[in-house]
């Protein structure tokens, strides 16, 4: 391999390295006892923000995901479990801030569509390619007499 090729690639190993997520966590964010400090980033690993629509809020430099990620870490530290934390934002601001929403209620409607939906195109694909199998009940396409004759006479030759 040439010099040219090994820089080419160390350049480009280099700008992907850069790309990858920039966690948006701030110094004065982060809580002095780890174990704490830990719960919390699981916690907003599963918080969407509520700006960027498809982060979390541990990645997300908006303000209001720096907003949830200070009231998770006030929750934590007011003494809620987990669940309690997670309970506490969601009656806040609704089911929509779960990254991975919960199969209960009416998301069974959401979770069902997509298996249902395939399993309809399944039937509906089967019954088409039966209806295309099927062969026609009259094969001499409804020629009359003298049309059948006609027809036999140019096969014959």
């Amino acid at each position: 391999m040439t010099n040219i090729a090994r820089t080419w690639i160390t350049v480009l190993a280099v700008l992907l390295n850069l790309t990858g997520p920039v966690w948006a966590v701030q110094p004065d964010e982060v809580l002095d006892d780890p174990a704490l400090e830990e719960r919390a980033r699981e916690l907003s690993k599963d918080l969407r923000c509520l700006v960027c629509r498809n982060e979390s809020i541990d990645e997300s430099n908006a303000d209001l995901a720096r907003d949830l990620r200070i009231l998770v870490r006030e929750r934590l530290m007011a003494g809620d479990s987990n669940a309690e934390a997670m309970d506490f934002i969601v009656d806040r601001y609704g089911e929509y801030v779960l990254l991975r929403p919960t199969a209960s209620g009416a998301n069974w409607v959401l979770w069902a569509a997509g298996p249902g939906m395939l399993i309809l195109a399944v039937l509906m694909a089967g019954f088409y390619v039966r209806a295309r199998a099927v062969p026609a009940k009259s094969t001499d396409g409804g020629l009359s007499d003298a049309e059948q004759a006609r027809l036999k006479e140019l096969m014959d030759e």
